[in-house]
């Protein structure tokens, strides 16, 4: 069997910048987080398939990758970043300032810690590695590029180097950040982690 290599790329910035949004935020990308994804690929067009996040961060970025170099793309929902609950929508420092007892004990477990209303963490990590699974094995032995969110390559990295969910957020992603996975008979290598394409 010939190796299957997944590239990940996280979103640029949206629209209204550094803030959490979980699935239930749709912002566009900003003109700022349109020139990082373009920077991050540059004229590289290896890829024989990409899959996309629904939400239009990633979308948008994705069809008019397919469409530059003549790419099938196909969205995957489940690829859709995680739920923030009560979070979604406030800044970093909202959460830091207002809520510090919440923020730190979410930084010590952020499994047994979740915001009111957040999706579980483990149901979270069992359906993007559902869907990712279901991609390898659907574009056997391709490259692929998937177009999704900072959660959603977490989620792939700690499945591929079985991590355990308390260290997710332990991992650095950053906008316009790809992530290379080459998938091998005896399982997947993490190969690349926040690189870009261009030169």
């Amino acid at each position: 069997m010939n190796d299957s290599v997944i590239d990940l790329i996280r979103h640029g910035e949206p629209i209204g910048g550094r803030r959490y949004r979980g699935h239930n935020i749709d912002d566009p990308l900003s003109e700022k987080g349109w020139a990082q994804m373009w920077k991050a690929v540059g004229e590289y067009k290896a890829w024989q398939q990409i899959v996309t996040s629904p939400l239009q961060r990633c979308q948008a970025f994705a069809y008019a990758l397919g469409k530059h170099h003549d790419i099938p793309v196909t969205t995957e929902p489940r690829f859709k970043e995680v739920g923030f609950g009560s979070w979604e929508g406030m800044t970093h420092d909202e959460i830091q300032i207002d809520r510090s007892d919440e923020y730190q004990a979410f930084l010590r477990d952020p499994a047994l810690h979740r915001p009111q209303g957040a999706e579980n963490l483990d149901d979270f990590i069992n359906r993007v590695s559902a869907a990712y699974t279901e991609t390898i094995e659907r574009y056997q032995s391709k490259h692929c590029l998937i177009v999704t969110h900072a959660g959603v390559i977490r989620a792939v990295i700690a499945k591929i180097v079985q991590a355990s969910p308390t260290g997710l957020y332990r991992i650095k992603i950053s906008n316009g950040g790809i992530t290379r996975i080459r998938n091998t008979a005896m399982g997947g290598i993490l190969e690349l982690l926040n690189g870009r394409l261009s030169d």
